[in-house]
């Protein structure tokens, strides 16, 4: 086979397909390599893939696992995904049956391993297209190496693998007590005996005794892995917690350490910290079908494979009808397997429908989801954590943004529970998410090419005055900088304590602030819009620090949608003293007024022809800041760093945009509020440009020029000349 055939990543689609199947999953690399072919095992799946599939597409032969030793790296204790190529080839035919096809092989000898992004379906269709991708293509194709650094500290995987200290570092320990636990799947009187001795041990802590058909009490006689693993999962005090996963862990000869701390664990109540009925109420089965469960997720975590997938779909529906069994069930995958496991707690499933977007199913028992709808979520959820502007990027992070999300710290959960359970130590959780520092550091990591002074007056402004307007031309990131600017003034990335808003044409003083709107029995109802929800949580924590984010404030009717809030905004009226009455008042005499810890940060596109003049009364207050377009030395630096553009190619691309604005800035009827940023020239941090002139012109064509033919709407001549000068076929 020609090697130039497989040199660089190409555009076309490239395959990464299993050889193992059968009765006895024999492997079947060798007969392929020797005959010249590839054939799907399945005769019921992969069928429309495979015949999508082109001749002349690159294809590999991969086998995919997990490993915990002998890595290239410092795994810290987890699991990694591996990826092992074995032959690469080109597809000569495709049979069209969905199942065979001629390829020119050769092969691996001996196979490379590739870490963290794999996939272990038989048939993985691959797109170059991102950083991830592209490096895949390059690393089985081109022989290049895999930059594990790159991926060790990428968002999915820097909590487990990346150089900065992981928030989570009690995944390890659950995932140990759950491996120590699935030895006594098979001896539960000696578990049983093991948790009696730890309970006369501590002191106040008490397991509830079991409940059998006559009515009588007793020791239970039976126990499901999730329920030990909730002894130390309850509405106690971290004290308390760690004492008993500790005496746990010492029973099951665990030499993990107990964690420090237990942030994004749900919790259970004290009054449901049963996943089983009592004796009286339950079936001959049910606690073996959890103990299933528990069997089948670790096995599923671990290998990932298609029959362990259907076991654990078989375990999961199988277990969710029992009584005492509902969310809770994903509960407990996530403590035993946190970074495979979503956790369904009542935090999370607000979370994942109002934040992220995402419907949960319901076509399970008591309308829950199903396990094929929890495994479609789990998939869902998956694919987007590789997205590095998505909000989370693992399972412990969403539980934990969950957590901070709703603002609660009581644990959910366990919906139907048998009634008389003995309730132990009742004092609330302790637990609080963990404080992710920010500040202009992180800005100017994450690709901010404003001076640190620059950005320490801005903040400056804000205290002092707070309220300032970030306002410039088009593409100078006056979104992108206000919400990291308002992270930075609260200290820390906490989505409770920043709320963006959009201003429209149809937003009203009802929408922001205060109004009636139809309740769902057909009566109005007074309610609160986001800046008066800001305003309560910011005086309900004098200590902290909210911020409000307007996005284009001048695209609404400020003056209209704001209201007495324009007048409560100045700094020396934000006391009780001077508070006025809302136009819709929940009480006689009630006055409102704007706490000194809640900041507003607007943006403004002055460049819009289309928006109205700012009031004078909103002028004067707020501190209005200038965001120019940002060039230079540290543009350049960071998106050759970032994205591996070379200078010179970065260098003409900074000097034919700053020709265009020193054109439109000297144009009658424009001027430098027109010009244009250094958005639309810094490409996405997830983005990888193979060839960079060509992503330049398809800026200019489709980004920059409709902005310059609204610049010349009457002189479109002179938008078509500037286009042609940025986008010359002489490449930078």
């Amino acid at each position: 086979m020609a090697a130039n055939r497989l040199d660089g990543a190409g555009e076309r689609a490239c395959w990464f397909v299993g050889a193992t199947y059968g009765d006895r999953n024999e492997d079947q690399s060798a007969r392929f390599l020797a005959e010249g072919i590839w054939v799907n095992g399945y005769k019921d799946k992969y069928l429309d893939a495979v015949r999508s599939i082109q001749s002349g597409d690159r294809i590999a032969i991969k086998a995919a696992y997990t490993r915990k030793k002998n890595l290239p790296f410092d795994n810290k204790g987890h699991t990694v995904s591996t990826m092992a190529i074995k032959a690469i080839g080109v597809v000569v035919e495709n049979l069209g049956d969905g199942r065979t096809l001629k390829v020119d092989w050769a092969p691996v000898d001996p196979p490379r391993e590739w870490y963290f992004y794999t996939n272990r379906a038989t048939v993985w269709r691959v797109l170059p297209g991102n950083l991830n991708t592209d490096d895949l293509i390059r690393f089985t194709f081109a022989g290049d190496k895999q930059d594990l650094d790159r991926f060790r500290n990428a968002p999915h995987w820097r909590d487990r693998f990346g150089d900065q200290p992981s928030h989570f570092i009690w995944t390890n320990f659950y995932e140990a007590v759950a491996d120590g636990l699935l030895k006594y799947r098979n001896r539960r009187d000696e578990l049983l005996a093991g948790i009696y001795e730890i309970e006369a041990r501590l002191d106040g802590y008490s397991i509830a005794p079991d409940l059998y058909v006559d009515g009588s009490r007793g020791p239970l006689r039976d126990i499901c892995p999730f329920t030990v693993m909730g002894m130390f999962n309850r509405g106690i005090t971290e004290a308390n917690r760690k004492s008993i996963a500790g005496e746990l862990a010492r029973f099951l000869g665990v030499n993990v350490a107990v964690p420090p701390g237990f942030e994004g664990i749900p919790l259970l109540s004290n009054m449901k910290s049963w996943f089983f009925a009592f004796e009286r109420d339950r079936g001959a089965d049910d606690i073996e079908a959890l103990w299933d469960v528990f069997a089948a997720a670790i096995a599923l975590a671990d290998s990932d494979a298609p029959d362990e997938k259907e076991a654990f779909q078989r375990s999961y529906d199988a277990a969710l009808s029992h009584h005492g069994v509902g969310w809770n069930l994903s509960i407990g995958c996530y403590w035993i397997r946190p970074w495979s496991f979503i956790s369904l707690d009542e935090r999370s499933r607000m979370y994942i429908k109002t934040k992220l977007g995402i419907a949960i199913g319901s076509s399970g028992t008591g309308g829950r989801c199903n396990a094929e709808e929890y495994i479609g979520l789990l998939e869902a959820v998956k694919t987007r954590f590789l997205e590095d502007a998505y909000p989370v990027h693992s399972f412990p992070e969403l539980s934990l943004a969950a957590f901070a999300y709703t603002g609660t710290l009581s644990g959910d959960v366990i919906d139907e529970e048998p009634e008389g359970a003995e309730t132990g130590d009742t004092s609330p959780p302790v637990a609080v998410p963990p404080i992710k520092p920010y500040s202009i550091d992180q800005i100017l990591e994450e690709g901010c090419f404003m001076p640190r002074p620059r950005l320490e007056v801005i903040l400056d402004r804000l205290d002092k005055k707070r309220n300032v307007i970030l306002q410039g031309p088009p593409g100078t990131g006056k979104s992108w900088l206000a919400k990291r600017l308002a992270y930075a003034m609260v200290g820390q990335i906490d989505e409770r304590k920043v709320r963006p808003v959009q201003f429209h044409p149809n937003l009203s003083y009802e929408d922001f602030v205060r109004g009636w709107r139809p309740s769902g029995d057909g009566r109005l109802t007074l309610v609160d819009g986001p800046f008066m929800e800001m305003i309560n949580a910011a005086n309900n924590d004098s200590d902290g620090r909210y911020v409000v984010v307007i996005e284009e404030i001048n695209r609404g009717n400020p003056a209209q949608i704001l209201g007495e809030m324009l007048t409560l905004m100045e700094a020396d009226k934000r006391t009780p003293a001077e508070g006025l009455e809302l136009s819709y008042r929940r009480s006689e005499g009630e006055r409102v007024s704007i706490p000194k810890n809640l900041f507003v940060i607007g943006t403004m596109n002055v460049a819009d022809r289309s928006l109205a003049l700012v009031d004078l009364a909103l002028r004067r207050r707020f501190a209005f800041i200038d965001l120019e377009p940002t060039f230079g030395d540290r543009w350049r630096n960071w998106v050759m760093s970032t994205h591996g553009l070379s200078s010179d190619f970065l260098t003409e691309v900074e000097r034919r945009i700053v020709r265009l604005n020193q054109t439109i800035e000297g144009f009658p009827g424009l001027g430098p509020q027109f010009r244009i940023g250094h958005s639309f020239v810094t490409p996405p941090t997830d983005t990888k440009i193979s060839e960079p002139f060509e992503w330049f012109r398809q800026v200019v064509e489709t980004e920059i020029g409709p902005l310059l033919e609204e610049y010349w709407y009457d002189t479109r001549d002179k938008a078509r000349e500037q286009v042609k000068l940025l986008a010359a076929a002489q490449r930078p």
